[in-house]
């Protein structure tokens, strides 16, 4: 049948149309991590924003108190983008669903234009904290929509795939960051070396600003508003032209009935529990955002520079090329997760991710306690050696386990009808922390030095337990799928079960293999045999006895007739 075309697109290419704008949508998230932490020790820099320079040339001499009051100062210009985007999450949760996905995704890029102008053309530090937060707050709105119009534009077998290429699109960004701020290094003192690195990521958002509105809108948000037809359309699209009219009606009538009984919730659905677990849905989506940044990723992408120069002792130029070339590996490995998460699964690649980064924060914190101890001498070198490598290594396993799945694990996990306002406050959980994680980092190293790895050490070791007992598997379920599952569970512990044991609407190439009403029955069916063996043993035998008795007297009858 034919199908209405976005930008000459339908089917697979379509989805990686949407797949490769809401990855823009993240590279310019990542470009923004990245690009403050390699301009905060240049000259030109420092020129203009003195009470922020931090480096032991400009603070030689001065009290520890003061250090640290500088180091505050430092951090509250570096968190304010995160306090911006905390703040630009929280209005989402009523936007969301008003404005549609794509108009959402238009306003906040266009926000974040202003937000970077302001910053390129600041003058004072008020100006570069206001750009900041309000590129900030346009970023939050983003964050907060994209994931959730990516997952709902895409099969349940390609959705996790496409999503993990948000997050090495993360990575692709903080490395175009790195690479920048590496090159215009050279031009500093002159303003340019500054300026630019800030100006760029209105190339980014323009980008987006001028396709978003040319591909399709989100089908369960068009059925949400009463658009069936539109929906259909966009169904149609999605799924391509050779796709046969029975998956099609199979796949909106699925999100219609769950979009039909869903409509009926507010707000406030997000806090209470009833049948469909709506509070413990969110609070996984929640704490998985959350999780992500207490590991301590952002102490490395925005500080990285700094910790290499003071700490390892290594020279600025040097810094800046380590620290891009670690960007550089860390885009590579962000790729390992888009084929591996599929395969291996959500909780796997989580729950080793969290292993590794453990691991790695222990590592941190003995060669940083030597190396500091040891300045000057070939100990303490090779400390510094390792502290390096170990950066390295910790990203790879964030990347892997942790960079992607904060942005499709809790568009996952809960349900249509609170959606948008859940995955906004989650993704609002994710800035807070972030802020409060990019915030004190400057005066965590100040006072306290390698202990700081020491506590991410720990966080990180207390989320594997956690991620193993409460988040249940979402590859390969539809997000009605997980609704059902949600609706069987009677507690917090019993959904990582029903999800491990309940069959499957759709195969691991996306095939349909049961409908809802197919997987109820199975469901049913499993739960009688398990509820009460012996008596489907004994119904299975009667069967099998009354099948041999008619074949039997078959038998007989044949005899006699040759008879």
């Amino acid at each position: 049948m034919p199908v209405k075309r976005f930008l000459g697109l339908t089917g697979t290419k379509l989805q990686i149309a949407i797949g490769l704008l809401a990855g823009m949508d993240f590279l310019l998230f990542g470009y923004d991590q990245g690009v403050t932490g390699g301009l905060l020790n240049l000259d030109g820099f420092r020129k203009y924003f003195p009470s922020i320079d931090t480096t032991a040339s400009h603070t030689a001499g001065w009290s520890s108190a003061a250090k640290n009051n500088q180091s505050t100062r430092q951090g509250i210009v570096v968190a304010a983008y995160n306090l911006g985007c905390f703040s630009g999450s929280i209005p989402t949760i009523w936007m969301g669903n008003m404005l549609g996905r794509r108009k959402a995704i238009f306003i906040g890029s266009a926000i974040m234009i202003v937000g970077a102008l302001l910053q390129c053309t600041s003058y004072d530090l008020a100006q570069l904290i206001i750009g900041r937060l309000v590129t900030g707050f346009g970023n939050g709105i983003n964050t907060s929509t994209v994931p959730t119009w990516q997952s709902e534009c895409c099969k349940s077998h390609r959705r996790g795939q496409m999503v993990m290429i948000e997050g090495a699109m993360i990575t692709c960004g903080i490395t175009i960051s790195y690479w920048i701020d590496f090159g215009l290094m050279f031009a500093d003192p002159s303003e340019v070396a500054w300026r630019f690195p800030l100006a760029f990521q209105i190339f980014f958002a323009a980008i987006i600003l001028f396709f978003v509105m040319s591909l399709p809108e989100s089908p369960r948000w068009l059925i949400l508003k009463g658009r069936e037809d539109e929906a259909r359309e966009v169904l149609g699209s999605l799924m391509g032209d050779e796709t046969d009219e029975l998956f099609i009606d199979t796949e909106f009538t699925a999100i219609k009935a769950t979009v039909l009984e869903m409509a009926k919730g507010n707000l406030s659905d997000m806090f209470t529990m009833g049948p469909d677990r709506h509070f413990h849905r969110t609070m996984l989506a929640y704490v998985n955002q959350m999780f992500q940044q207490i590991s301590g990723i952002n102490l490395i992408t925005y500080y990285i520079p700094t910790i290499i120069e003071d700490q390892v002792g290594l020279s600025g130029t040097l810094s800046r090329l380590i620290s891009a070339c670690n960007g550089t590996e860390y885009f590579a490995a962000s790729w390992v997760a888009v084929f591996t998460v599929e395969k291996f699964g959500r909780r796997t690649l989580m729950i080793w991710g969290a292993v590794g980064m453990s691991l790695s924060m222990v590592a941190l914190a003995v060669s940083d306690s030597i190396s500091s101890s040891n300045v000057g001498n070939s100990k303490g070198t090779s400390a510094g050696i390792a502290q390096c490598v170990f950066l390295f290594v910790f990203n790879t396993c964030f990347a892997v386990g942790w960079l992607g799945m904060t942005w499709l694990y809790p568009a996952e996990i809960v349900p249509l009808k609170i959606r948008a306002p859940a995955n906004a406050l989650s993704t609002s959980s994710n800035w807070i922390w972030n802020f409060m994680v990019v915030m004190i980092t400057p005066v965590a190293f100040q006072s306290i030095g390698y202990k700081t790895y020491v506590i991410f050490a720990v966080i990180n070791a207390f989320i594997v337990p956690v991620v193993y007992f409460f988040f249940p598997e979402t590859t390969n379920r539809s997000l009605e799928e997980m609704d059902r599952l949600f609706r069987k569970s009677n507690s917090v512990f019993e959904i990582v079960s029903l999800a491990r044991e309940e069959p499957h609407m759709y195969g691991p190439n996306g095939e349909l293999l049961r409908t809802l009403d197919d997987v109820e029955d199975e469901a049913v069916r499993r739960a009688s045999v398990l509820s009460n063996p012996a008596k489907h043993a004994s119904r299975n035998h009667h069967e099998h006895m009354t099948e041999t008795t008619a074949e039997t007297k078959e038998s007989d009858g044949g005899s006699s007739e040759e008879k």
